[in-house]
């Protein structure tokens, strides 16, 4: 009847729904910008939380490596120490074997060459019997100024110590000197030259046999000369072999050592590294979880919601126009179907 006289105001009934459609609209728009925030806030999480995993994985990766290259570095390094001291303990060997070497030498060629003169010393003394002209005597002894005073006055001269001898035989040449000096002349030749022959042979003989064994003697001595000499340069190459191997042996366990400490150092930035992206994956993981809690609900519902309030919005739009005079057919047909 109000619409049909026209003489009642629906103005306050539709500044009512203008309030109403604004508010719907205000509505919409803040779910049109809570579901802007939700999806980039969503794909920011998601990116970040993979970037974390992603990193996380090789921190992992790159400790384990880091563990295996340590101890990797720990065996070299303990290999290299017991080497230096199995070398140092080779050295120490080779310097006594040398040395033992060296006195086996020594005294063996002190033995040869007194072998040398003992046996010198008797060929003379019989060439001073079977062949006089190839004697050499011994150097006469020369007195001192206080000896010869001695003499002169018609003293004795002191007995004079007898030296260890050749070849610790106790014979010397101022002994054998002495007693030539004493000692008879030798007995006259043979009666028969057949003797005298037959001496000579038997001279020659055993002359012989001398030159042999001094020839032997002087090859024994040139291969131990030899010997020596291969020894003593074999030893002297192993000892520089040996301090070049130290040398190099201590600087590459001076390197490692230094290598192992930049990997435990980083070995331990790198834990640590990866425990604040687990933290920081952690955090992620439960403002994701946040984020579903506050947005799955608008992001299922969004279109549903936007579509009923669009339909609330023409039915006030439409509602409106029928209080501003519109046609009333269509408040009739919406009884007629509200009824229905």
């Amino acid at each position: 009847m109000a619409l049909r006289g026209k003489k009642f105001s629906f103005d306050k009934v539709i500044t009512m729904i203008d309030e109403m459609a604004a508010l719907l609209v205000k509505e919409q728009q803040d779910d049109n910008d809570k579901k802007e925030m939700c999806e980039m806030q969503l794909d920011k999480a998601e990116d970040d939380l993979k970037v974390l995993e992603t990193t996380v994985a090789d921190l992992e990766k790159s400790i384990e490596e880091g563990k295996e290259s340590i101890a990797t570095l720990i065996d070299e390094i303990a290999a290299l120490t017991a080497g230096l001291v199995e070398l140092d303990k080779q050295v120490a060997e080779a310097m006594e074997t040398r040395k033992e070497e060296n006195e086996d030498y020594t005294t063996t060629m002190a033995s040869n060459t007194a072998a040398k003169e003992l046996i010198g010393f008797a060929k003379n003394r019989m060439q001073k019997f079977y062949n006089p002209s190839l004697y050499k005597a011994p150097p006469k002894r020369e007195l001192s100024e206080e000896e010869r005073i001695t003499l002169n006055m018609g003293g004795t001269l002191a007995p004079t110590a007898a030296p260890g001898g050749i070849a610790g035989t106790g014979i010397s040449f101022v002994q054998v000197v002495a007693h030539d000096q004493q000692k008879d002349a030798p007995p006259p030749p043979p009666a028969t030259w057949d003797a005298y022959s037959k001496k000579s042979e038997e001279s020659g003989g055993v002359m012989a046999i001398m030159d042999m064994l001094v020839a032997d003697l002087d090859k024994e001595i040139q291969e131990m000369d030899v010997e020596e000499t291969d020894a003593q340069q074999e030893y002297e190459q192993f000892t520089k072999d040996a301090a070049e191997k130290r040398v190099m042996d201590s600087k590459s366990i001076t390197e490692k050592e230094g290598a192992k400490a930049d990997a435990e150092a980083l070995l331990e930035k790198e834990t640590g590294e990866r425990t604040d992206k687990m933290k920081e994956s952690l955090a992620t993981v439960n403002f994701l979880g946040n984020l579903h809690k506050d947005c799955d609900w608008l992001l299922q519902n969004f279109d549903v919601r936007k579509e009923a309030r669009q339909g609330e919005v023409d039915s006030l739009k439409k509602a409106k126009a029928v209080l501003s005079g519109a046609d009333f057919s269509l408040v009739q047909t919406k009884r007629f179907l509200s009824r229905a």
